[in-house]
C-alpha cells in the first residue's frame, strides 16, 4: 500500500513542529546507539515520529512517553524489546518489527529467538521473559487472567506492571497510526 501521507522536511515545519524535531532528533533516542536511522537523507523524520509533527501537541506527548517507555522505566532492556517485538507482531506492524529487531539483536537475541517472537511463540523463552511475553499477549487482548496477574506482578511488581501496561499501550497505538497512514 501507498503512504497516505508525505513525510515532512525540516525545511517544512512550523516552530511547533520544529520544537518537536528537535526533541526527537536531539533526545535520548538520538544520544543512544542508533541501530536504525531516525531520519531519511532529506532529514524527514521516519516511521512514527513522521507522524507525530502531525499534532505537535499529542506528538510531543506521545513522543515523551515513548522516552520514558524506553530508557526510564524498570523494565530490563531485553523484556521491555520482547514486549515491543511481541506487540509489533500481533498488531503486524513492519516499521516497529524491524527498527527493534535491530535494537534486539544488539541485546543478545538470536535469530531464532526472533523468528520465535514473529509468530508470538513463547516456548523458547523462560523465567521472567516468558512471563512477561505471556502478559503481553494477554494484555493485547484486553486484560489479563488472576494467574498472569500473579505471576506477572510477582516478576515486574506492581510499577513493573503498571509500566508493561503502558508500554503495550503505546506501541499499539503507534501500530494504529502507521497502519492508517500506510507508513511502512
Amino acid at each position: 500500500m501507498a503512504a497516505r501521507v508525505r513525510p515532512l522536511t525540516p525545511g517544512e515545519l512550523t516552530a511547533e513542529q520544529s520544537a518537536l524535531y528537535g526533541a526527537i532528533t536531539g533526545g535520548l533516542r538520538a544520544q543512544e546507539p542508533q541501530h536504525f536511522a531516525l531520519t531519511a537523507e532529506d532529514g524527514a523524520l521516519r516511521g512514527p515520529f513522521d507522524l507525530m509533527l502531525r499534532s505537535p501537541a499529542v506528538g510531543t506527548a506521545q513522543q515523551e512517553l515513548g522516552t520514558a517507555i524506553r530508557f526510564r522505566t524498570a523494565l530490563s532492556d531485553r523484556v521491555r524489546e520482547l514486549a515491543i517485538l511481541l506487540v509489533a507482531a500481533h498488531r503486524d506492524s513492519t516499521f516497529e518489527r524491524e527498527s527493534h529487531e535491530a535494537i534486539a539483536r544488539a541485546l543478545g537475541f538470536g535469530e531464532p529467538e526472533l523468528a520465535a517472537v514473529r509468530t508470538l511463540d513463547l516456548s523458547g523463552f523462560s523465567g521472567g521473559e516468558r512471563t512477561v511475553g505471556q502478559a503481553v499477549l494477554e494484555l493485547l487482548d484486553g486484560d489479563l487472567s488472576d494467574a498472569s496477574w500473579d505471576s506477572a506482578s510477582a516478576a515486574l511488581g506492581l510499577d513493573g506492571l503498571f509500566e508493561l501496561t503502558a508500554l503495550v499501550g503505546y506501541y499499539s497505538t503507534l501500530a494504529l497510526q502507521l497502519r492508517v497512514f500506510r507508513v511502512d
